[in-house]
């Protein structure tokens, strides 16, 4: 049995961090589907800056949306639905075999609103009801302006995927405002079960102190910080406020592990995959981490539930100056500017592109 289907089995789900137009036609997907378990997908700027400008596999829908009339933001959002609608039927059945658990696929809203609650709960709505299927999340950064949208969002009955989450706090505002938004369902009569996943980002803690701190320390720090958010998370699911949620039909905001892939050359590429193991979560992961599991990732037991370690290893880290509350809002900030710069840069790519390839179309007419 495959390690990917262990853990699996265990009971977390394993999705895919990437989206490209090439790996849905050229059946990669569904492989990976059908022999390593995965059973969700998520996507960001990035991953779409990427894709779109190291391909040409978008080159033809560019040029025949350009002829439409399609620019800009309006021209990436049509490319991306294409690729996450056709990848949200590929997970459908397993979505429907899950009751709505697993099957998902995620878009993101424009980095731009990230500071813009109004601004971010109208593209939200807009983006889920173009896309017309019921397994897709609608990204919202877990941003102070994002929490406002994360909870009307959830009150309007659209399923949302939190990013950009770095600390046990931010986490618990971001299930804080899924709460409140199921809260206000049950309180107008509405069906309160509403997809949600929190996503927290775990490498990139260790590649901000990875030069300020001793050794010993080195790559444990995003584990630790896993750690007291699944603590956090198991602790949330048992409260009182919970259950009563979920005795009225609510389903759980389940905890996903993003950023995932191994960013220190000189530590075992499965490295987080194999820490994070647990029950009720959800590691989305890059198609190299995902390949390096599958081939001789090991599974070494669960995350517990307790928290394990976690005080002390940030008790050292602490020692060491490193203050858990400023890093986390400087990894928070510094992720939202990321995006919006890969945003940026894809807005770019696609103008550039619509102006080479209908140069290009109008020459070969003008051959002809």
């Amino acid at each position: 049995m495959k390690t990917t289907q262990q853990l699996h089995d265990l009971g977390q789900s394993l999705w895919l961090d990437n989206i490209t137009r090439g790996i849905l036609v050229d059946g990669t997907l569904r492989r990976y589907i059908a022999e390593l378990a995965v059973t969700g997908l998520t996507s960001n700027p990035t991953i779409f800056d990427e894709a779109i400008k190291k391909s040409s596999a978008y080159d033809e829908a560019i040029l025949r949306k350009t002829a439409a009339g399609g620019s800009g933001e309006g021209l990436f959002f049509e490319l991306a639905l294409e690729d996450l609608t056709q990848a949200a039927d590929l997970f459908r059945p397993v979505h429907d075999a899950t009751a709505g658990v697993d099957g998902w696929v995620s878009l993101e809203v424009s980095p731009l609103l990230a500071n813009d609650t109004s601004g971010t709960v109208t593209a939200a709505l807009h983006l889920h009801g173009r896309a017309q299927r019921p397994n897709l999340f609608i990204k919202i950064p877990g941003t102070p302006a994002g929490i406002g949208a994360i909870e009307q969002t959830i009150f309007a009955g659209v399923p949302v995927n939190v990013t950009l989450l770095f600390s046990t706090a931010q986490y618990l505002a971001a299930a804080e405002a899924y709460m409140r938004g199921i809260e206000r369902r049950i309180a107008a009569g509405l069906d309160p079960k509403v997809g949600s996943v929190a996503s927290l980002f775990i490498s990139r803690w260790d590649v901000a102190v990875k030069d300020k701190v001793p050794t010993a320390l080195r790559n444990r720090l995003g584990i630790a910080i896993a750690k007291q958010a699944y603590q956090a998370y198991r602790e949330l699911l048992a409260s009182p406020r919970w259950r009563k949620l979920a005795g009225s039909g609510a389903r759980p905001q389940r905890l996903l592990w993003a950023s995932t892939g191994t960013k220190d050359p000189a530590a075992p590429d499965t490295l987080y995959v194999e820490a994070l193991a647990a029950p009720d979560t959800i590691d989305t992961m890059p198609e190299k981490t995902l390949n390096a599991f599958a081939d001789h990732g090991r599974l070494r037991g669960v995350m517990p539930l307790d928290g394990g370690d976690a005080e002390q290893v940030l008790k050292e880290f602490a020692h060491d100056g490193v203050d858990q509350n400023q890093l986390a809002a400087q990894l928070q900030r510094e992720g939202a500017e990321s995006f919006t710069k890969s945003w940026r840069d894809l807005m770019d790519v696609l103008a550039s592109k619509s102006v080479t390839l209908t140069t290009g179309a109008y020459k070969s007419v003008g051959r002809a």
